[in-house]
């Protein structure tokens, strides 16, 4: 097994992403406000496209696009 060196970025990125990021300011609107579009849009798929392994696949990424936009909300955003 190799060992590599970790750039000093990396191990601030992995503990920003291990830790629980409490949600301050208008976050927790804009987190609802993220998945209720993302639910309109899932009901747009849904009504619009055969039930499918593809509209399953659909809408499996639309609940990836609901976690990394809040996770970009969470992650990244400092308390002022």
């Amino acid at each position: 097994m190799n060992d590599y060196e970790v750039s000093k970025e990396i191990t601030a990125r992995i503990e920003n992403e291990g830790t629980f990021h409490a949600p301050h300011g208008n976050q927790i609107e804009r987190y609802e406000a993220i998945r209720q579009y993302i639910t309109e849009v899932k009901n747009f798929v849904t009504r619009n496209t055969p039930p499918s392994r593809e509209q399953s696949s659909a809408l499996t990424a639309l609940d990836s696009a609901t976690f990394w936009a809040n996770a970009s909300i969470a992650r990244n955003e400092k308390e002022v």
